[in-house]
């Protein structure tokens, strides 16, 4: 009896940390994409008539405060992740290695995540076009940065910080309190992948469904090869193709829609 009631509080315990490093980081952002999303619902107009802009400026016109806040938002959103690392320092879990995210093997993170992102950028580029012809998406614009020296190491930054967040949290994080909550494997792999759809809902239906998708193959590789690093690795190449790519052929190639 003792110890049943010493498992039910160290399941709240732990359901309660799990909801509030969420609702510090991406379940917050869940919620605000799905305002973002009833908004650009109800403004007159198709959703790919109307665009989300990914990487802005903050001070236009003023290139030094810019970068001021740039690099303030890129340090600030990474701080749920040092909150994760305290957490499972302090559950003796050795800090984020148990996540599989740490130095040990660079070489092998970054050639199974240059795989994934090949496979998956491919197929998401050809996704994203056909929802928003089909008037299910927004026009996704990856940045909007002024012509400045700062410009893609700024970018660079940006595409690997979504990358640690997002898969720190949202996956191995999310899949480790889930399974220790006694959740099922497919239950948690749901919970994962639509909590990632619902934080791009801001970008329309096509961002939802197609993000959803890739976090359910990343739950997928994440359980078969035990460690985040290659799916880091994965976003963070995913993202800084876009990012780059958008910034370079934007207004020059026909097939790529621009606001």
């Amino acid at each position: 009896m003792l110890e049943d009631l010493r498992e039910d509080g160290r399941r709240s315990l732990l359901r309660t940390e799990t909801l509030l490093v969420l609702a510090l980081s991406l379940g917050a952002s869940a919620v605000s994409s799905l305002i973002s999303f009833i908004g650009s619902l109800t403004r007159p107009g198709g959703l790919k008539d109307q665009a989300a802009t990914l990487n802005g400026s903050y001070a236009p016109g003023r290139p030094w405060l810019d970068l001021a806040w740039q690099l303030f938002g890129i340090a600030t959103a990474l701080v749920p992740v040092l909150l994760v690392a305290h957490l499972l320092t302090r559950e003796g879990a050795g800090g984020l290695r148990a996540l599989g995210f740490d130095r040990t093997r660079p070489g092998w993170d970054l050639a199974r995540g240059a795989l994934v992102a090949a496979g998956i950028g491919s197929a998401g580029l050809a996704f994203y076009l056909g929802a928003r012809a089909s008037g299910f998406n927004l026009t996704v614009v990856p940045e909007a940065l002024p012509e400045v020296w700062w410009k893609f190491p700024v970018l660079l930054l940006s595409a690997v910080q979504n990358s640690v967040v997002e898969e720190v949290i949202v996956l191995a994080y999310l899949l480790r309190r889930l399974d220790q909550l006694g959740w099922s494997p497919m239950s948690a792999l749901l919970a994962s992948s639509l909590l990632r759809g619902s934080y791009h809902l801001y970008q329309g239906i096509g961002g939802f469904i197609g993000n959803a998708v890739m976090g359910a193959v990343f739950v997928l590789l994440y359980r078969r090869w035990g460690r985040v690093g290659p799916l880091v690795a994965a976003h963070a190449l995913l993202d800084i193709v876009a990012f780059g790519g958008y910034a370079l052929l934007a207004g020059k190639v026909d097939w790529l829609p621009t606001a």
